[in-house]
């Protein structure tokens, strides 16, 4: 009698046992996409949303003003003939409906267009572009400066909570904040410009020497790469009392972030485990608590760097610095709206992509942020 298993036809022998065949039908399985990636992906299509939600913004904003372009921009005569007004207004556009005049200037946005300036009767973007890298070499250099002395600081109050030092970072945190920059800036120009005459007042350069060949923009840069020694010294000189004076204004800021990460990270279970281990002082300090709280560093970076960019308006036109602050001020005082709709939309870009870089590097550091 032949063994047959249960559910076989008698006589007939069993197949080996192999891989499934896989059925035409069958679903393929799908490849997960790196978190990391999905995660800057979802950024870069916010970051996009935001950018278009800004240049809507900015057009609403331009177009409500009360006053009237061709007013500011056209002499007294020409304002009392009609047909000079009348085809100002239609080689500007402002004769057409608001919708139209959005999609036009959307249109030439996208290919670069931003226009020309009524001012410099310049294309808008060759001005931002040359005037650009002044304000960065400020912003940078400013943001470099709180970094250095509101961290140091904040680690050391800290690491002594409650002592003297930590009283009195705390202190001088809230009255750096509590202080407008313009302020602090006609105070330090008062002081040692005009009083001690150790610093010049104005100016990105001295009068008698001229800008390095430009590479970077940056005139301290530009100096080094060519060998102008003297153009590094006169630049570095112009820069300290502006870059200081903006640092001076998010120090504080910078100091609490890092005061209270540090407190946090002091407390937690992996530095107690470090300490039981036999570590102690600067181990702890800087190897466990300092580098556990960089996700907050980043935000403090991220917020200061926002902050001293909004604030050049005022320390561009207090200390003629030829930068993005001060074309803005000249632009919205003679009401030159395609320099002030470029300026706006090249400042949102500005903020966009460095809120965009510093999520990307906080979800680098903690994992958790790119999964939730």
């Amino acid at each position: 009698m032949t063994d047959t298993a249960p559910g076989t036809v008698p006589g007939t022998a069993l197949a080996p046992a192999g891989p499934p065949v896989p059925t035409p039908d069958a679903p393929r399985a799908r490849r997960r996409m790196p978190p990391l990636l999905a995660y800057a992906l979802r950024r870069v299509a916010s970051s996009v949303l935001i950018v278009f939600g800004v240049t809507l913004v900015t057009f609403l904003l331009s177009s409500v003003v009360p006053a009237d372009p061709a007013t500011a921009n056209l002499g007294q005569r020409a304002l009392d003939d009609p047909e000079i007004v009348a085809r100002y207004r239609a080689d500007q556009g402002l004769d057409r409906s608001l919708p139209v005049q959005y999609a036009s200037y959307l249109g030439k946005l996208l290919t670069g267009d931003l226009g020309t300036s009524q001012q410099t009767q310049r294309p808008v973007l060759d001005d931002l572009a040359e005037k650009l890298p002044a304000t960065l070499e400020l912003v940078v250099v400013a943001t470099v400066m709180a970094l250095v002395v509101g961290v140091l600081f904040g680690v050391l109050a800290a690491k002594g909570r409650g002592g003297r030092l930590d009283r009195t970072a705390r202190t001088l945190s809230l009255t750096g904040v509590s202080l407008p920059t313009f302020w602090i800036g006609m105070v330090a120009a008062v002081l040692f410009v005009r009083n001690l005459g150790v610093l010049p007042g104005s100016g990105r350069l001295a009068p008698a020497l001229d800008p390095p060949d430009q590479i970077t923009g940056f005139y301290t840069a530009d100096a080094l790469l060519t060998g102008d020694l003297d153009a590094f010294a006169s630049a570095v000189a112009h820069l300290v009392l502006p870059a200081s004076v903006l640092a001076l204004s998010v120090i504080g800021m910078v100091l609490r972030f890092t005061r209270s990460a540090v407190l946090e990270s002091l407390s937690s279970d992996f530095v107690k485990a470090g300490r039981a281990k036999g570590l102690r002082g600067r181990g702890v300090l800087w190897g466990y608590a300092v580098r556990s709280a960089s996700g907050q560093l980043i935000t403090a970076t991220t917020l200061s760097f926002s902050l001293l960019l909004a604030a050049t308006v005022y320390i561009e036109q207090q200390f003629s610095w030829n930068g993005i602050g001060q074309y803005a001020f000249r632009s919205s005082t003679n009401l030159d709206l395609p320099a002030v709709m470029g300026v706006s939309i090249l400042i949102a870009l500005v903020f966009v992509v460095v809120n965009l870089v510093a999520d990307l590097l906080y979800a680098a550091f903690d994992p958790r942020i790119r999964l939730s």
